[in-house]
């Protein structure tokens, strides 16, 4: 089955990791047991559902300047996956 082409994330409005986790949840199609924090992001990027071959993360600027460690660790998620399982990763474009 082919990847979904680009999915695209809207953070400009997100407030909170529990705002964050759940929209991530959703635009990704995420598991609803899914558990809303960075171990189960990565558990869920790396084996639970298949990544778009690109993610846009729109409102970037606006979002990582409210919530940096957010921002800061879903970058190192993203960037650890594309790492360690190329196949797998998206190219992500932060907007």
């Amino acid at each position: 089955m082919a990847r979904t082409p680009v999915i695209r994330i809207n953070l400009e409005n997100v407030t909170s990791a529990a705002e964050l986790h759940a929209l991530l949840m959703e635009s990704l199609d995420f598991p609803g047991w899914y558990g809303r924090n960075w171990d189960a992001f990565w558990d869920a990027i790396t084996g639970l559902v298949e990544m778009p071959e690109q993610l846009v993360l729109d409102g970037w600027q606006q979002f990582s300047q409210r919530m940096p460690k957010d921002a800061q660790l879903i970058c190192k998620c993203l960037e650890d996956l594309s790492e360690m399982y190329p196949r797998l990763s998206s190219t992500v474009v932060y907007a």
